[in-house]
């Protein structure tokens, strides 16, 4: 296996994400004996495709008024939803990304709540806000962040009475690391495969739906345009057929992130297409791995994470076959625009 110390992320992810459960639910547990209106979810590139599943999930399990925003447009759009009730989530490995420290400013100078997750400590973002957790580590910070999501997502529908499974949800948020562990030592011989066959593919369709669709979006413009320039497009599976089906050929490169909420009929019907047009048709779903111990209502929220961690793997098999660092820019953050 390349590049995965296995230690290190159950250190990382395991035992210091689920202790920050104490003060996740102190936290929520506060901003709900106060008061609130609504719950924005802000972020830039892929940390706000990682408040989108969280979103997703709130839409479809609460009666919580939830807003996903890329931070950039929400500071100049005057959302009418967005008040000095408002509770405000940031995420940011860096705690210096300048979109979302700007949001943050915003959000705590009009009197919402603001709580921040952030990877380095004692950055921009992490002295703006009401609340911060930092994890302390960039190293399977994505992993770590979806953890802390759905502590604090689920807590909040907890305190509004609409899941009343939350001491086994959070016990199961446990044996969550273990089961990603499983996922990426099952999914690393494909991932492997993946890369080698795909290294000189020059355009992928990325499709997904319902909680993967931040998955879907994350990937397609974080990883393969932005860390290797790579021509790519994420696709909702629910807008597949107005419009983009007419690109398919039968080499186009077609990549299906498969979850387990509702919206997998819809990935089905693009799967049944694209198997008919095009012989570069690969499929990533979250039924062919193992959760052990994570009983079958908690798997489609969870599927969020799996599915991160075995792309993940593809990136690093990318990173050697194409010898393009993940860390190479042209433009991001080397100069000014």
């Amino acid at each position: 296996m390349l590049k995965f110390d296995e230690d290190l992320f159950l250190r990382l992810v395991e035992k210091e994400g689920l202790a920050f459960r104490g003060q996740i639910e102190d936290i929520v547990d506060g901003i709900c004996n106060k008061g609130y209106s609504n719950i924005f979810l802000i972020g830039a590139g892929g940390t706000i495709a990682m408040m989108y599943p969280y979103e997703y999930i709130l839409k479809s399990n609460s009666t919580i008024d939830v807003h996903a925003e890329i931070a950039a447009e929400f500071m100049v759009m005057n959302n009418r939803h967005f008040s000095k009730d408002s509770v405000c989530i940031f995420t940011s490995v860096s705690g210096t990304t300048k979109e979302t420290v700007e949001a943050a400013e915003f959000c705590k100078a009009a009197g919402a709540t603001t709580i921040a997750l952030v990877a380095e400590p004692n950055t921009p973002l992490t002295q703006i806000v009401d609340y911060c957790i930092t994890t302390g580590s960039e190293t399977h910070s994505f992993d770590t962040f979806f953890m802390l999501l759905y502590m604090f997502v689920f807590r909040f529908m907890y305190n509004n009475n609409e899941f009343p499974q939350y001491e086994q949800f959070t016990k199961e948020v446990a044996l969550l690391p273990q089961a990603i562990l499983n996922a990426v030592k099952a999914f690393d011989k494909s991932a492997e495969e993946f890369a080698i066959k795909h290294k000189d593919t020059d355009y992928h369709m990325m499709v997904g739906s319902g909680n993967l669709w931040g998955n879907t979006y994350s990937y397609a413009m974080c990883i393969l345009e932005e860390m290797q320039w790579i021509h790519a497009r994420s696709i909702h599976a629910a807008e597949f057929f107005h419009g983009t089906l007419e690109l398919v050929v039968e080499d186009t490169s077609v990549i299906l992130l498969k979850g387990e909420d509702d919206t997998r009929p819809l990935m089905d019907r693009v799967e049944k297409f694209a198997e008919k047009i095009t012989n570069q048709l690969t499929v990533i779903d979250t039924k062919d791995f193992k959760m052990e111990g994570i009983s079958e209502e908690f798997r489609k929220h969870f599927a969020v994470s799996i599915n991160w961690s075995v792309l993940s793997r593809i990136s690093v098999y990318l990173e050697r076959e194409r010898n393009h660092p993940l860390t190479l820019r042209r433009y991001y953050r080397q100069m000014e625009y």
